[in-house]
């Protein structure tokens, strides 16, 4: 795999706000939001239910457009793009990983890893070498011919993660990834992102409710009431739910974390 620059800013977004509806029913997800990623750097966003944060992530997927702020991949930017375009930019830049994983079931493995090079209309050799070659990364290139009913959950996560890599972009998203697997399968995706970013120079964010996780990252950063509310460096889980328990007012004490999942 290619490394990218960790010392180039790999995505920044500046001032981003998201309204939904108008007058007395608009709902403003995010107010001015500023955050930057640096190449190769791991990072985690949390906050609780209503925080703001899957809005964020799926703004800085280009799935979503603000409405006000900039938001930059490699110093590209893209706010106020065309549909047409944000996809041509999805594609061309950046990477996701979902809770549920998204295989195509009639796929196999290879075929799956393969998908975003179909649809950008890449069937070139040099590709399919790459597709075995990252499920080998991921450990599974004895499973490529197995179509997803035949794969485990974290194995189907790991062959998420390897078509998000097929054509090197410079962002990695991941969106709740440990979230639909066992303990267990999620320790193993969470290393393998760990390594992707530590090791291999690729830049991921992720969205989790799980402290656990987050603390894998290089940093976390916190959200509340579409705002960010503060961050905290990685590696320990108890400062992680140490910063999560300020935010408490927001959460239902009852279930503190089932209330952090969106």
């Amino acid at each position: 795999m290619d490394t990218f620059d960790k010392r180039a800013v790999a995505i920044e977004a500046h001032g981003v706000v998201k309204e939904y509806g108008e007058g007395s029913t608009q709902v403003r997800a995010l107010r001015g939001v500023d955050v930057t990623v640096e190449g190769g750097e791991f990072v985690a966003i949390m906050g609780p239910s209503g925080s703001g944060k899957s809005t964020l992530l799926h703004i800085l997927g280009a799935l979503e457009t603000p409405t006000a702020g900039s938001v930059a991949v490699a110093g590209e930017r893209y706010d106020g793009l065309d549909d047409k375009r944000l996809t041509t930019f999805r594609r061309d830049h950046i990477g996701f990983v979902f809770q549920f994983f998204n295989l195509l079931g009639s796929l196999t493995a290879v075929e799956n890893v393969m998908v975003p090079a179909l649809i950008s209309g890449r069937r070139d050799e040099a590709l399919t070498a790459r597709a075995y070659s990252l499920l080998e990364r991921v450990g599974l290139r004895d499973r490529a011919d197995h179509v997803p009913s035949e794969l485990s959950g974290g194995e189907q996560q790991r062959v998420s993660i390897a078509r998000a890599l097929l054509l090197e972009p410079e962002l990695l998203l991941a969106d709740e990834p440990t979230g639909n697997l066992d303990s267990r399968a999620g320790v193993a995706v969470l290393r393998l992102l760990r390594e992707i970013s530590s090791t291999e120079g690729h830049t991921v964010v992720m969205v989790t409710h799980d402290p656990s996780a987050a603390a894998m990252a290089d940093r976390i950063v916190f959200l509340r009431d579409g705002e960010v509310a503060g961050e905290v460096e990685g590696g320990s889980t108890e400062s992680v739910l140490d910063f999560f328990m300020t935010l408490a007012p927001a959460v239902d004490e009852a279930e503190p974390f089932a209330a952090a999942t969106s």
